[in-house]
């Protein structure tokens, strides 16, 4: 209980940034620093065990390459700590993951953010939001990186869309808010159609798929274009009319790299699609 009230008084936020390479772990701290939180650094595993059970952290930023273990250990250790168990954990790595280590790092981990063009971005993003930063407060440059992420449309902008359903009146609608963006919309009625058009665009950027389509279904269309090894990591988000559970593991199962529920909260959508456009 003591350990709550420290947590919820008042105090200057704390950031521990976990990181075993010197010059990474400066540009972190750099990109990070404000007046408005404390930030401390560890090179290690066992140094950041030490700093963490010695002070309340509000949030840590994770390598997952550290010196003395893995950062999934370290990971593992905090979740075996009742005390250190809540603290938010932004994993932040030039890793690429495999699906099951993904998967693990979700389990522990608020937010996997993977070092490329626009990370820095989306770190002082995510560090922001579990340290309630108020990002009005923050130096005009990195108020702007953050408003520069939320608001880009840039990562959208001229990028290819499929956009598959049966019914006009929906692929219209995504349509409209899409096009918005600035993306270039193509659209298919039914599952094969949209397996001919994905054959013939290579440069398409990311599938929606409606789930519910007479014939041949979402579920099916997309563990058919997954056959393909060139579409493996081609970003397929489902829409499921009913979000009921398990349609969720169904769709995923299928192939999807994400689902969103219909009616479409059109918020929802654009986040989404930033979030699979980044990479």
């Amino acid at each position: 209980m003591d350990r709550l009230k420290v947590y919820l008084a008042p105090h200057t936020k704390r950031l521990l940034v976990i990181e075993d390479n010197d010059r990474e772990r400066a540009s972190i701290v750099e990109l990070l620093a404000h007046d408005d939180i404390e930030i401390a650094s560890a090179g290690t595993g066992a140094e950041a065990l030490a700093l963490l059970r010695e002070r309340a952290f509000d949030c840590c930023v994770v390598d997952l390459r550290l010196p003395d273990m893995s950062g999934f250990e370290l990971l593992e250790r905090l979740q075996a700590e009742p005390d250190l168990r809540d603290i938010p954990v932004v994993v932040f790595t030039g890793k690429e993951l495999a699906g099951e280590e993904e998967a693990r790092l979700r389990t522990v981990a608020k937010s996997i953010v993977l070092k490329d063009v626009q990370s820095p971005e989306r770190l002082l993003d995510e560090t922001a939001l579990f340290l309630h930063r108020v990002i009005g407060d923050l130096p005009e440059e990195k108020r702007r990186m953050i408003e520069r992420l939320h608001g880009s449309t840039e990562v959208l902008r001229g990028r290819k869309v499929l956009v598959v359903d049966d019914d006009a009146r929906n692929i219209f609608a995504l349509t409209t808010v899409l096009e918005n963006q600035e993306m270039e919309v193509l659209s298919a009625t039914n599952g094969r159609q949209a397996i001919e058009i994905i054959n013939a665009t290579p440069d398409l950027s990311v599938v929606l798929m409606d789930i519910m389509m007479p014939e041949m279904d979402g579920y099916e269309t997309m563990r058919e274009i997954r056959k393909d090894p060139r579409f493996r990591t081609l970003p397929i988000l489902s829409l499921t009319a009913k979000a009921m559970k398990g349609d969720r593991e169904k769709c995923l199962e299928a192939g999807a790299s994400d689902y969103i529920a219909k009616p479409v909260n059109t918020d929802q959508l654009l986040s989404l699609l930033r979030v699979w456009l980044y990479r």
